[in-house]
């Protein structure tokens, strides 16, 4: 099973040339928080249980969550561990989508298939929805998962790009009962902090203290602690990033329109858009250091995330028209 990601520009400048690359190929925000001072002792201690429950009682209070999440190092983390939940069984993952879910699954040795309508999730022992999803876009309405959530043996909703869209997300319909819906949360995409590795899971009591279980002692560092605390309590960044993304993501739209692509979906953090040969343009674009993202399945669609300053818009608007920088 390929398991390809995006943020290769280690294979993008092998193949092209080193250079002043624009990474475009991930969905990460390209405009992260500012990372706050770090003390001594978040470099030198081992992080207390104070200070984790700290940063969970922010993430909680960050997704309106009315379950404690478990903090890990990565919403990647979570994926990894889901497979050890159960025993090994059906595994049903709706797609196409970001292939870690099915790729952890089956290194686990769950059977896995993937299935494209969300009634044929149905029955399977674990079942994967990303929502919104990778890398089309498409939404599915919390009460439509809410009720799947009963006629499988545990639903894993994926929510790594849901922080601009919070009514998609069913953190807030979470109990300490629940025992068949778990829900992923990515801290470093909406907070372009992903080299921190910070992500959470929520899930009822049971699963969450499988969970914890699982990852150990100090699942996260010092410094993801610190960062994670303040960007998660900070109300005002947090919603000036979402106007500016949904803005970011009509602008990027507009400008795909304009070179005769066609949207295909996306989320505020990426887009995707349907093109006549999709490798040839990720490649005349490489060619202007500009690195997409493009899919073995679908050889018509390319991804791009949000450039970050208007000389990377300039540079992208550039190599798309053929005008100067």
């Amino acid at each position: 099973m390929t398991r390809d990601h995006g943020g290769d520009t280690d294979a993008a400048a092998a193949r092209y040339g080193s250079g002043d690359w624009l990474d475009l190929s991930t969905g990460i925000n390209a405009r992260p928080y500012p990372m706050p001072d770090l003390f001594a002792h978040v470099l030198n201690a081992l992080p207390t249980a104070a200070e984790i429950a700290a940063l969970e009682a922010a993430a909680r209070q960050a997704y309106g969550a009315t379950v404690t999440p478990v903090a890990l190092a990565g919403a990647q983390v979570g994926i990894q561990l889901v497979p050890r939940l159960a025993d090994t069984g059906s595994a049903r993952v709706l797609g196409p989508t970001y292939n870690e879910h099915a790729g952890a699954l089956a290194t686990a040795g769950w059977q896995v298939a993937e299935v494209a309508g969300i009634d044929a999730l149905a029955g399977a022992d674990i079942a994967v929805v990303v929502n919104p999803n990778n890398p089309d876009g498409r939404r599915h309405d919390p009460a439509t998962l809410r009720a799947l959530s009963a006629r499988v043996g545990l639903l894993v909703v994926d929510e790594s790009f849901a922080d601009p869209t919070p009514e998609l997300s069913l953190a807030g319909s979470l109990g300490a009962a629940d025992a068949r819906l778990l829900v992923l949360r990515s801290f470093g995409k909406f907070y372009g902090l992903a080299g921190l590795r910070l992500g959470f899971v929520l899930a009822g009591d049971e699963l969450s203290a499988r969970l914890r279980s699982l990852a150990g002692p100090w699942a996260v560092s010092g410094p993801a602690i610190a960062a994670g605390r303040a960007a998660l309590a900070d109300d005002a960044w947090r919603a000036e990033t979402v106007d500016r993304l949904h803005r970011d993501a009509a602008r990027l739209d507009a400008l795909a329109a304009g070179a005769g692509w066609d949207l295909v979906g996306g989320a505020a953090l990426f887009r995707t858009y349907r093109v006549a040969e999709a490798a040839a343009v990720q490649d005349a674009l490489a060619r202007h250091r500009i690195w997409t993202r493009i899919f073995p399945y679908a050889p018509h669609w390319i991804r791009l995330g949000l450039p970050s300053s208007e000389p990377d818009w300039s540079r992208l608007r550039a190599a798309l028209t053929g005008e100067a920088a």
